[in-house]
C-alpha cells in the first residue's frame, strides 16, 4: 500500500475535505480546522477511526512538522494493531490508569494533609452533634482528645497502623478501663469513616482488638466497685433519711437500675404516670435505641415529691440544670460504702440472677443490653413488657425488706424471702 503521499505544501494547502497519506493516514480538513486521523480495521473487523491531532497549517515548516508528527503516530498505532491491540482501547486504558493515578495521589496529599484529630473533629461535628445532646457530644470528642496520646493525634490518619494504635490504647485501658473501651470504640467509628472516605485503606482497630484486650487485662463484666446486694436495703434505708437530690436521684438510679447519665437528665416529659413508665430516648442511650423503665410504688413516689421544683429537669441543681455526677460519688463516699453509682447495675443483674428471680433476657432488657442476636432480637420485640415491669417491682420489694417474687413466664410467683 502506497504511503507518504502528501508534501508539507500540500498539507498547508489543502482544500476542505479527506487527503490521504497512505496506509490510512488522512489529513481531514473543515471549515473550523483540520486534524490528523488513521483509519484501520480492528482484529473484530471493525472500521474505526483514531484522531492524532490537530495539524499546524501556519507555515510550509510547521505543516512538515505536523506531518511528520502524525506519520509518527500512524506508525506507532500500526505497531500495537500488529501486537493484537486495539491503539483505541490503548489509549483509553491509558488515560484511566492516568485518572487513577491522579486521583490516589490527590487523595494521599489530602490524607497527608488531614491528622486523625483533624477528622476526628469534623467526624463529631458531622455525625454526632447532630444525635446527641450537647453534653454527651462534648464528651465524646473530649474522651479523644485527652485521651488518645498527641502524637497519634497529629499524625496523618492514613499512617496509623495497627500497631500505633495499639500502642496507643493499652496504657488508656489499662489506667482507665471504662473510658478506654469507649475510646477505641470512638477511634474504630472514626477510622471506618476514613475508609468510605477513601483516606486510608483499612480500619487499624479492627484487626487489634483482641490483643489489645489481651495485653490491657480483659475487664470483667461488672468490674464497677458494686455494693454486694444483701447490703443494699440497709444501704437506701439510711439513704432515705438524707434530704436533697442527690440522695434521691441515687436511690432513683438504684431502683431503676439506670445508667449514671441517663437518672442524672431525666426530663419530665419523658415520664407517663398513669402508664407508670419512663421513656428514655435513644439520643441519651448507650445503645442508641429508645428505653422503657416501668415504675415500682417507689419510683411513683419519689417522682410525685420531687414534682414543682424544676419546669423541666426531675433533679435539678442549684443552677437549675442537671446534677453533676459528683453529687452522688461524694454521697457514697461520704458513707463510706466504696461502692460507683455504675456499679448498682451490676448489684441488681447479680440479686436478679443468682436468686432467680427472671429470666435472663429480662434482666438483660431491664438493664438495656443490646441483644447481640438478630434473631432472637426480632423474637422478643414486645421486650418483655409485663415481665420486666415485674421485675423491677419485685426489685423494690427487696430493698424494702418485702419477700420478692419470683418472675416466672407464666406469672405463676413463687416467694423468696429477702
Amino acid at each position: 500500500m502506497a504511503k507518504h503521499l502528501l508534501s508539507a505544501i500540500a498539507v498547508k494547502n489543502a482544500a476542505e475535505g479527506d487527503l490521504n497519506d497512505g496506509e490510512g493516514l488522512v489529513l481531514r480538513v473543515k471549515s473550523t480546522g483540520a486534524s490528523w486521523v488513521l483509519r484501520y480495521t480492528a482484529a473484530s473487523g471493525r472500521r474505526r477511526e483514531l484522531g492524532l491531532g490537530a495539524a499546524d497549517r501556519a507555515s510550509i515548516e510547521a505543516a512538515g512538522t505536523s506531518l511528520k508528527r502524525a506519520r509518527k503516530k500512524a506508525g506507532d498505532a500500526r505497531d500495537l494493531l500488529d501486537k493484537g491491540t486495539d491503539p483505541i482501547d490503548a489509549r483509553r486504558a491509558h488515560r484511566e490508569a492516568e485518572r487513577s493515578k491522579a486521583e490516589e495521589a490527590k487523595g494521599a496529599k489530602k490524607a497527608a494533609a488531614t491528622t486523625v484529630l483533624r477528622y476526628a473533629r469534623a467526624y463529631h461535628e458531622k455525625h454526632v452533634e447532630p444525635v446527641r445532646s450537647d453534653k454527651h457530644g462534648k464528651q465524646w470528642i473530649a474522651s479523644i482528645e485527652q485521651h488518645v496520646p498527641k502524637a497519634l493525634l497529629d499524625s496523618p490518619i492514613d499512617t496509623i497502623t495497627a500497631v500505633d494504635l495499639l500502642d496507643a490504647m493499652v496504657p488508656v485501658l489499662r489506667k482507665l478501663p471504662e473510658t478506654g473501651s469507649r475510646v477505641y470504640q470512638r477511634l474504630s467509628t472514626i477510622f471506618d469513616a476514613a475508609v468510605i472516605d477513601a483516606l486510608r485503606p483499612d480500619n487499624p482497630a479492627t484487626p487489634i482488638r483482641r490483643e489489645l484486650r489481651k495485653r490491657a487485662g480483659r475487664r470483667e463484666r461488672g468490674s464497677f466497685a458494686a455494693m454486694p446486694y444483701r447490703q443494699i436495703p440497709d444501704f437506701v434505708e439510711k439513704l432515705r433519711k438524707v434530704e436533697g437530690n442527690s440522695a434521691r436521684c441515687l436511690e432513683f438510679t438504684i431502683l431503676t437500675a439506670a445508667r449514671t447519665s441517663e437518672a442524672l437528665t431525666a426530663e419530665w416529659c419523658e415520664f407517663d404516670l398513669d402508664t407508670r413508665t419512663w421513656t428514655i430516648p435513644g439520643a441519651k442511650m448507650k445503645c442508641r435505641e429508645q428505653h422503657v423503665v416501668y415504675l415500682s410504688d417507689r419510683l411513683l413516689q419519689i417522682l410525685k415529691a420531687q414534682e414543682g421544683q424544676h419546669v423541666r429537669f426531675v433533679f435539678p441543681s442549684p443552677r437549675e440544670a442537671p446534677m453533676s455526677n459528683m453529687a452522688m460519688m461524694m454521697l457514697l463516699r461520704r458513707h463510706a460504702t466504696g461502692a460507683t453509682t455504675h456499679g448498682f447495675r451490676a448489684s441488681f443483674s447479680t440479686w436478679a440472677n443468682e436468686l432467680g428471680i427472671a429470666r435472663p433476657d429480662v434482666i438483660e432488657a431491664a438493664l438495656s443490653h443490646n441483644e447481640q442476636d438478630r434473631v432472637r432480637k426480632a423474637y422478643n420485640r414486645a421486650d418483655f413488657l409485663r415481665e420486666r415491669a415485674a421485675l423491677l417491682q419485685a426489685w423494690a420489694d427487696y430493698i424494702d425488706g418485702k419477700p420478692s417474687n419470683v418472675i416466672a413466664g407464666d406469672f405463676r410467683p413463687q416467694l423468696v424471702a429477702a
